[in-house]
């Protein structure tokens, strides 16, 4: 009786939608100044690039409160909104289109789900909202108190996407900031609550040590702490100070 040779399991391969060839296509598109070679450069080198990314990103990261019906037309939105901003790309400061491209299709969405999230939980039954709630009330709640703290952590957040590369010049601490960015601006939809648990969905996100994510953390929270402090002091907030910059 003869025996079948082990299985060789296939190696896992990386994705090839967006390579160095996407890259020096976006470098060309964006060197040209003749629209029917950007639009044939954009249709035959771009455009599936772009297509994979948003649709594994909306995927990854479950983007999924949205007011179109069908994904493909969110991502219709977001490649948009990234031909917008294709202009944008320099390679000299050093970052990968991939990398580039992904950062603000993320930001995009995080801000779109946010916006239709909050108007879906504002048009929904009470008893539906009550089964959903996320929140554990105690005696002292005030709704006041915690809508003004998310209007704050809200442009706490944008402060820090804007100054993103000023505060992290490094490429691989701005990624990991921006993990922790976008954990924070969906924190009405994650189910995550200790800081355990939100090292290790850091660390699915970008693939660093828990030592760097600790010293991001800690710089954003440093942020956060001076600014709400300032907030509550005063009564209203001051992104415009640039002591972090």
């Amino acid at each position: 009786m003869s025996t079948l040779p082990p299985r060789k399991r296939k190696k896992k391969t990386k994705n090839q939608y967006f390579t160095q060839a996407t890259e020096d296509a976006i470098v060309r598109y964006n060197e040209s100044s003749d629209p029917e070679e950007r639009s044939e450069i954009y249709r035959k080198d771009i455009h599936y690039a772009f297509f994979k990314l948003t649709e594994n990103i909306i995927h990854t990261f479950k983007f999924y409160y949205t007011e179109v019906n069908e994904i493909e037309h969110l991502q219709h939105e977001v490649i948009t909104f990234l031909l917008d901003k294709i202009h944008l790309f320099d390679k000299t400061r050093g970052a990968k289109a991939f990398s580039y491209f992904g950062t603000i299709a993320k930001r995009y969405l995080i801000i779109q789900n946010t916006k239709n999230y909050k108007k879906r939980v504002d048009k929904a039954p009470v008893d539906e909202l009550h089964h959903n709630l996320k929140y554990s009330y105690d005696m002292d709640y005030n709704p006041m108190e915690k809508d003004d703290l998310s209007d704050f952590m809200d442009e706490y957040i944008e402060y820090c996407y804007e100054n993103l590369s000023e505060f992290f010049p490094k490429f691989k601490d701005a990624k990991v900031a921006d993990a922790i960015l976008s954990i924070f601006a969906q924190r009405d939809q994650i189910d995550i609550f200790n800081k355990k648990a939100l090292y290790i969905y850091i660390r699915e996100m970008v693939d660093v040590k828990t030592p760097h994510i600790t010293k991001i953390a800690n710089k954003l929270g440093n942020i956060y702490k001076d600014h709400y402090t300032f907030y509550l002091e005063n009564g209203y907030t001051d992104f415009e100070d640039s002591s972090y910059l």
